[in-house]
């Protein structure tokens, strides 16, 4: 791991558990596992402590479209968690999904007629 900076802590990122993904857009035919697996999953980095000396609530990414919000800081390494329902970008992210899902049912529905 790199040398942290002076108020650094160790971070990774999560898939979001019921707490974050509690209201989130889920649409039809796509399952849970989809819902919570957010872009920057197992990702690892460092977080700036605030000047009060706690972590910062939010991770913001790609322009705030995509949030992580904190779950603990245990053994000295912060998780940050997925959150769908507050992240702009999950709605068209998931929209993705759910119709690459779509063509591989279309897809397993035509070779079953082939056959």
């Amino acid at each position: 791991m790199a040398t942290l900076l002076r108020g650094e802590v160790p971070c990774v990122l999560q898939a979001a558990e019921h707490e974050q993904y509690r209201n989130a857009y889920r649409p039809p035919g796509v399952p849970l596992r989809e819902v919570r697996r957010g872009p920057y999953d197992g990702q690892r980095g460092a977080v700036m402590r605030t000047p009060d000396g706690t972590l910062p609530r939010t991770l913001a990414l790609a322009r705030g479209r995509i949030v992580y919000v904190l779950d603990r800081e245990a053994d000295g390494v912060a998780t940050y968690r997925y959150a769908p329902a507050q992240s702009p970008a999950h709605r068209p992210l998931m929209d993705a999904v759910a119709e690459q899902y779509a063509e591989h049912a279309a897809r397993r529905a035509q070779e079953g007629q082939q056959r």
